[in-house]
């Protein structure tokens, strides 16, 4: 039996770094997203200083941008919710960093504590809705930013668009 392994004949990757593909600076997968996302979710200090709670909408602040996509932090008081939507072209990542959210789909219902990531891509047609008795934080990436957000309503458990935000026409709050 042979104890040598590719590894072993080759030499160790690590020793050549000439070979080594160089970090990105901005994301540019799914996964990577998501390690955005969860990067700044680590960094408390760096989100807990922008968060503001208005009680009669959902508050939002765009935290970050780079090359084709945005970061939204967004607030939620108890009851407080997006309506049924997608993201138009945008795909994206939603986290919860405080409190807890519940996500509704035509496939069911989830209830996304601290920590919980969602993944979506276009056309994925959602609820996020704050059905605690405590405040929550959530962020939100889009890729690409966000352009529109078309509205939704359901009819006998269809749910059916109900109108389409232009791109860049001020109303379209991320959720």
């Amino acid at each position: 039996m042979n104890m040598d392994s590719d590894l072993q004949i080759a030499g160790d990757i690590l020793e050549v770094p000439h070979l080594l593909q160089p970090a990105r600076e901005h994301p540019a997968t799914v996964a990577e997203f998501a390690g955005l996302a969860r990067e700044i979710a680590a960094d408390r200090d760096g989100w807990t200083r922008h968060i503001a709670y208005d009680a009669t909408t959902r508050w939002y602040h765009r935290l970050r941008t780079g090359p084709g996509y945005e970061v939204w932090l967004l607030s939620w008081l108890p009851g407080q919710g997006s309506g049924r939507h997608d993201h138009g072209p945008s795909s994206g990542v939603l986290t919860v960093l405080a409190g807890e959210l519940t996500e509704r789909t035509d496939r069911g219902v989830r209830t996304l504590a601290p920590g919980s990531q969602r993944v979506f891509a276009p056309g994925h047609v959602h609820e996020v809705v704050n059905d605690s008795l405590e405040p929550a934080v959530s962020l939100h990436i889009y890729y690409p930013g966000l352009t529109e957000m078309p509205m939704h309503e359901s009819v006998r458990g269809a749910w059916l668009s109900a109108a389409t935000a232009a791109p860049g026409v001020r109303g379209v709050v991320p959720s």
